[in-house]
């Protein structure tokens, strides 16, 4: 990747990233200003969940997490841009994610969207068949992938619980309110 005509590590960052002062060699950091108190907490991050196929529980992932419920639309202008894709871990929910990517690869995917990460929901209770677990490592390899086990309560629309306790990195990624069990 190039940048200012200098080349270095394709590295991915988010949010603001402070320039160094261009002052000579011994030239001191700027001072950053103290952040006062009631400003220490950043503001939760708002995500549209955007479902690869149909029946893959992002209206439930939007209900429990936050976010925008889009179906499986793109979001509108007035959603929030940032992406979160959305399948289920069956054999056709794995194939739709890996197409999914491929729009976003191929720079098919309507300007000004972020595609944060896939959501990969589990299809049933229990592990994955072997093969299934290897097409989930090669998704893995290309973009960071949250799983989201089996919940028998959702599946009945009880969503009153916490999540599930492996589901903690996503809450903290979406700022959810609720605190998994």
């Amino acid at each position: 990747m190039q940048t200012g005509g200098r080349q270095g590590p394709e590295i991915w960052l988010r949010g603001p990233v402070p320039l160094p002062v261009a002052n000579g060699p011994h030239a001191e950091a700027p001072e950053t200003p103290e952040r006062p108190s009631s400003i220490a907490t950043t503001p939760r991050r708002r995500f549209s969940w955007v479902a690869t196929h149909g029946g893959t529980g992002v209206t439930t992932l939007a209900s429990v997490y936050g976010g925008q419920d889009c179906g499986r639309d793109w979001p509108a202008p007035e959603d929030p841009p940032s992406i979160l894709l959305v399948a289920r871990t069956h054999a056709a929910g794995l194939a739709a994610i890996s197409r999914a990517l491929d729009v976003f690869r191929r720079g098919e995917a309507p300007p000004g969207l972020d595609l944060d990460a896939v959501v990969l929901v589990a299809d049933a209770p229990g592990r994955l068949p072997r093969q299934l677990a290897h097409y989930v490592k090669a998704i893995e390899s290309m973009i960071d992938v949250y799983r989201v086990p089996w919940v028998p309560s959702w599946r009945i629309g009880d969503l009153t619980g916490d999540p599930p306790r492996e589901t903690e990195a996503l809450a903290r990624l979406t700022g959810s309110t609720h605190h998994p069990r």
